[in-house]
């Protein structure tokens, strides 16, 4: 047996191995139909963006969406292009004012937080949508435009089945407590720091 193939043996008796492991484990999951609270923080790119690939993915079962952006205002954005495709299956509402810094005025700020809140609570007790994504709400608690234990509340109250994701930097501890799944996105490396803009169609 040459060395190639005697490599190709030992890699297929390692996959055996592997697949009865992960057979075994498998076997010990259920396959419920709670929904799950999923957020992605952390200081890295990519935090909204897998919050939009998830709405994308839903769609792609024929699910129905639900979308709140927090901060964005009135940016003309790819997603929010696209998913206007989907007029029937997708409510997407942008609910921000502009970041902080744009808008310097904190009362103006917790009045459009409370609107968007008010407008996810709508899409999370509605039965006839599968999935809500609330962008950048992490930004909202941040800066404590939302009471944290009303959205822990209004979060862990949400209707059986109903899958939830919530973005943005600086997760508070209290959602982190109660998510089923926690991401956070760490820089590595970005290319404002070498004085690039955003680019259409990457970043926005």
């Amino acid at each position: 047996m040459s060395d190639e193939d005697a490599r190709n043996a030992e890699h297929a008796e390692a996959m055996r191995a592997l697949k009865a492991q992960r057979e075994a484990l498998m076997a010990t999951k259920t396959d419920s139909e709670t929904g799950l609270l999923l957020v992605h923080t952390g200081d890295g790119k990519g935090k909204s963006t897998a919050g939009f690939g998830m709405a994308a993915r839903a769609l792609g079962w024929g699910r129905q969406v639900g979308i709140v952006q927090y901060v964005k205002g009135k940016w003309i954005t790819g997603e929010r292009q696209f998913f206007a495709r989907f007029p029937d299956q997708v409510r997407y509402e942008v609910m921000g004012e502009g970041f902080t810094w744009d808008t310097q005025d904190r009362a103006r700020d917790i009045a459009a937080a409370r609107r968007a809140w008010e407008t996810s609570l709508e899409m999370i007790a509605d039965p006839g949508v599968d999935f809500v994504l609330l962008d950048e709400l992490n930004i909202a608690l941040r800066y404590d435009y939302l009471p944290i234990d009303e959205v822990v509340a209004g979060l862990k109250a949400r209707p059986a089945g109903k899958h939830v994701c919530v973005t943005g930097r600086d997760a508070k501890p209290e959602l982190l407590e109660i998510a089923d799944t926690v991401t956070e996105m760490r820089l590595v490396k970005h290319p404002f720091d070498k004085g690039i803009k955003a680019q259409r169609g990457v970043d926005f």
